[in-house]
């Protein structure tokens, strides 16, 4: 195990314990935190559902990754690195790390508003808060750094698969989001939009 296998060890990890604390937390107060397919029929409904599936097999294979273990889903060469070059590794670790910070920062500013999925029968208030102001999106935003940096860290054709698939399926359901809002929240959530970016604010917007 070296430097980079360490890190993404203690990186899923940690992750796996906000995630599940957060989750525990939120059900034990009488809340739902899970609205991934419910209430929704057809391609909308396999698209929430596959995020799971899509988080589920990257959690396993970066445990087998850091760990050093040789079966994998799937097998074969799309386990073969493409590259080997050192500051694209450090480059992931680094942005992989400002991922967790904005996960952790949008746990923060959601408070108790916390769900996966669109809750179309209780939406709560729209959040602009936190992280919130420099992002719509910082969740996904979050996800797709920590795909894209665990691809920067390992290069295999499986990792650079499943962060292209992921980001894909992460951006309809933004869109997806992006409607319901507007629909939910009107004149409020457009003004929100129009100053603040999809998935990072680098300069403030104006109106």
């Amino acid at each position: 195990m070296d430097s980079f296998d360490l890190f993404q060890l203690v990186y899923v990890s940690l992750f796996l314990v906000i995630f599940l604390t957060r989750t525990i937390s939120a059900i034990l107060k009488g809340n739902n935190p899970f609205s991934l397919g419910v209430g929704k029929k057809g391609v909308h409904a396999v698209i929430e559902l596959s995020l799971l599936v899509f988080l589920s097999i990257w959690v396993s294979e970066v445990f087998k990754y850091s760990l050093g273990l040789s079966r994998h889903i799937p097998p074969g060469s799309l386990h073969r690195p493409l590259f080997e070059l050192l500051p694209l590794r450090y480059a992931g670790m680094v942005i992989s790390v400002f991922g967790m910070v904005t996960f952790i920062a949008a746990l923060r500013a959601f408070r108790q508003s916390w769900r996966m999925g669109i809750d179309t029968k209780n939406p709560g208030d729209l959040i602009t808060r936190g992280i919130f102001r420099l992002s719509r999106n910082p969740i996904f935003l979050f996800i797709d750094l920590y795909f894209w940096g665990a691809f920067m860290i390992y290069s295999t054709p499986f990792f650079l698969f499943m962060a292209v698939l992921t980001s894909g399926v992460l951006h309809y359901q933004i869109l997806k989001e992006e409607r319901f809002l507007r629909e939910q929240y009107g004149d409020t959530y457009a003004a929100y939009a129009a100053k603040t970016g999809r998935y990072l604010t680098l300069l403030p917007r104006r109106k």
